[in-house]
């Protein structure tokens, strides 16, 4: 038995998909329709991505773990210098015009920094020292400040090519010139072996100093930048009869938590490690030249 003619089926085709199209532009029947087919064909859509779906999960799964970890010490270290900076701002918002008008304020501002990492910690319960991966090679050098996010930590008391001993200071032969903000009271601030507690000292009783006045680094000695916060005053004793007040100030920076830390370098550090750099390429521009003769 012989089926359809070909003629013929393609002559259905024609008038069916006529018909189709008609149906579809001028009385939107199929709309339904095609909706269904989309349905229908979406599980599909999705089996054909998923293997490049399943493959970008994976490679970002064993892949990015590292890339995250150097990411957030980037983020970390960022904050910890946007967090200096704005320390700096706070204290020097607070100097009257006088200061102002004797120093330039963006000079104060653009000491140069570098990222360190507390490493250890020494075990000596009488020495509050700890180390950092920071050191000569990385141009630090013996005095420098080191502060965390929240204030002076302390500076550097020794250096190797790739670490530096940094001597807090709550350590009790540490010693930091300060001055009030408030009204620019010079002092000096002393460590006693207390984490949670240094003394000021030399502070006659009649000086204008009160229980929460921010102390900051003067830069009296050229060993601490100033400006720096240190600490705050948390008690004041007046013994009768004394000369001096005794006084009790809480340290800004979190000596026994902070794990990365700053190395600040002065002005005159870095000129003189220009200067030093500068020496070198001379005499050897001089050795050309004698060379040449």
């Amino acid at each position: 038995m012989q089926g359809p003619v070909p003629g013929f089926r393609l002559l259905l085709i024609i008038v069916l998909s006529a018909a189709l199209i008609v149906a579809d532009e001028r009385f939107d029947q199929l709309t339904p329709v095609r909706s269904a087919i989309g349905t229908g064909l979406a599980p599909i859509h999705w089996l054909g991505n998923a293997p490049s779906e399943l493959s970008n999960w994976v490679a970002g799964l064993f892949t990015s773990k590292e890339e995250l970890q150097a990411e957030n010490e980037e983020l970390r270290a960022r904050l910890l210098i946007l967090e200096r900076r704005a320390l700096k701002y706070a204290a020097l918002a607070s100097e009257n015009n006088e200061l102002r008008k004797l120093m330039n304020s963006s000079e104060v501002l653009d000491d140069r920094v570098i990222v360190g990492e507390v490493v250890a910690v020494s075990p000596d319960p009488f020495s509050h020292e700890v180390v950092i991966n920071r050191g000569s090679r990385d141009g630090v050098e013996v005095g420098q400040a080191i502060l965390d996010a929240n204030g002076l930590m302390g500076q550097v008391e020794q250096t190797s090519s790739f670490t530096s001993r940094v001597l807090l200071v709550s350590d009790s032969s540490h010693a930091v010139p300060v001055e009030v903000v408030r009204n620019g009271l010079r002092a000096v601030l002393l460590g006693n072996g207390d984490t949670e507690a240094l003394e000021l000292v030399h502070v006659p009783d009649t000086a204008d100093i009160r229980e929460g006045d921010l102390l900051v680094s003067s830069g009296l000695g050229g060993r601490f930048p100033k400006g720096y916060p240190v600490a705050k005053v948390s008690r004041i004793t007046k013994e009768q009869g004394e000369p001096f007040v005794k006084i009790e100030a809480t340290p800004l920076a979190n000596l026994n938590k902070s794990r990365l830390l700053l190395v600040v370098f002065s002005p005159e550090q870095e000129a003189t490690d220009e200067a030093q750099d500068t020496v070198p390429r001379t005499e050897a521009g001089a050795a050309e030249q004698d060379g040449v003769r």
